[in-house]
């Protein structure tokens, strides 16, 4: 399984899990404050579901937050699930 970014513009993007070249997962954000990066979206297709596909994508999204100086403001209830059970993505929670 592949994980892309995918930036529509210079204020929001996703990222898109791919296996067998079809989409199985994406989480959705839009910068704010040019420092605050809002999950506002995860989903995964139902075929996919209860893998960790939907912890994979957060994960993704921390290490993006990490490389790029921006701390994470978790407005999908999931993403904000994962946050509050994972201790070391925190460091990028805003």
């Amino acid at each position: 399984m592949n994980i892309d970014h995918i930036q529509e513009n210079i204020k929001s993007g996703y990222f898109t899990a791919i296996q067998n070249e079809s989409e199985a997962g994406r989480i959705t954000y839009f910068l704010q404050e040019d420092t605050k990066l809002v999950i506002d979206h995860t989903e995964v297709s139902n075929a996919y579901g209860g893998r960790g596909l939907g912890k994979k994508l957060v994960f993704a999204v921390a290490d993006y937050a990490r490389a790029n100086g921006l701390k994470i403001f978790p407005q999908c209830t999931f993403a904000k699930a994962v946050f509050d059970k994972t201790p070391e993505i925190k460091d990028v929670l805003f």
